[in-house]
């Protein structure tokens, strides 16, 4: 297990600036999709972020693999971490308010949990972490809603394919830890969102034609905020917080996420949670500061 680390005022002060960047992401997203269809949205993120990324490394010379099985692992990370996510949670994103996505959204620190506990002996799941999920699983369940678990409706759908995403998350972290940990970030990285481009593209192609350029400006202003600041420079950055602060205390950004996309929700879109999404998520609020309170300790 990682060493405890201290979070000074630079890395608060990152962390923050990380959870808004993501979290007003949502909104961008969402407003995107006034304009163009999923998975061409999906694509315009994963391509530019993807460009994004190399011309950083391009700048930094640093070194690209070659290896096949490393370009398989890219593959596979862009598929879990990229393309299922990101399109399960722009088509729930049509359907379910933007503060509720972002809500959903936190659960992949609880899942990610489970998913380490499974895979990796040194990730056991404690009596501690065990509440924590516990407590995450609840505050998911209030801010879906009792009723949405016995009549099924494109709303519950779309609600249950953002969590599907998060599963995806949490599997991407496994598989991160397994056969990436040892690359630069920033080559992980542009890796991954080659791998889920060339994933994309013909799925893309196939449902959505060739995605046309003459968009509006709000649009693409929306296009270029969650590809290149949310997603490529988002990435950047994760990582700067994560050595500084360590996984377990990076995991307090997914507090912050979700009252960043509702207040947005609300001045951009005009969107209103109904109670129980806020009750869901003081709880699953509270479920996480005990996942991050073991995370640090154990």
């Amino acid at each position: 297990m990682e060493p405890q680390k201290h979070l000074s005022a630079r890395a608060w002060s990152e962390l923050f600036l990380l959870g808004l960047i993501w979290g007003a992401s949502f909104v961008s997203i969402r407003i995107a999709l006034d304009t163009i269809p999923v998975m061409t949205s999906v694509l315009h993120r994963t391509f530019w972020a993807m460009l994004a990324l190399w011309l950083i490394v391009w700048v930094r010379r640093l070194t690209v693999p070659r290896k096949p099985k490393i370009w398989m692992a890219f593959l596979m990370m862009g598929l879990l971490n990229n393309a299922i996510p990101f399109t399960l949670m722009a088509w729930g994103q049509l359907y379910i308010d933007t503060g509720l996505t972002a809500i959903l959204n936190a659960a992949t620190a609880v899942f990610g949990v489970l998913v380490a506990a499974f895979f990796f002996r040194d990730e056991r799941l404690t009596k501690t972490r065990l509440l924590g999920v516990g407590l995450g699983f609840l505050g998911v369940t209030i801010a879906i809603g009792v009723q949405n678990f016995t009549s099924f409706s494109l709303q519950s759908t779309a609600q249950l394919a953002v969590l599907t995403g998060t599963i995806s998350y949490a599997l991407a972290g496994a598989w991160a830890r397994a056969y990436l940990s040892d690359l630069s970030p920033v080559v992980a990285a542009a890796g991954m969102l080659t791998g889920s481009t060339l994933l994309i593209l013909p799925i893309t192609l196939m449902i959505d034609g060739v995605p046309t350029l003459a968009l509006p400006a709000i649009t693409w202003a929306a296009i270029g905020y969650y590809a290149i600041v949310a997603t490529a420079g988002a990435y950047l950055l994760y990582y700067r917080v994560l050595a500084m602060a360590g996984s377990g205390n990076l995991m307090l950004v997914t507090l912050v996420i979700p009252p960043v996309a509702i207040v947005l929700g609300s001045i951009v879109r005009d969107e209103a949670l109904q109670s129980n999404a806020y009750l869901g998520f003081v709880v699953l609020a509270l479920g996480l500061l005990v996942l991050n309170r073991s995370s640090t300790r154990d």
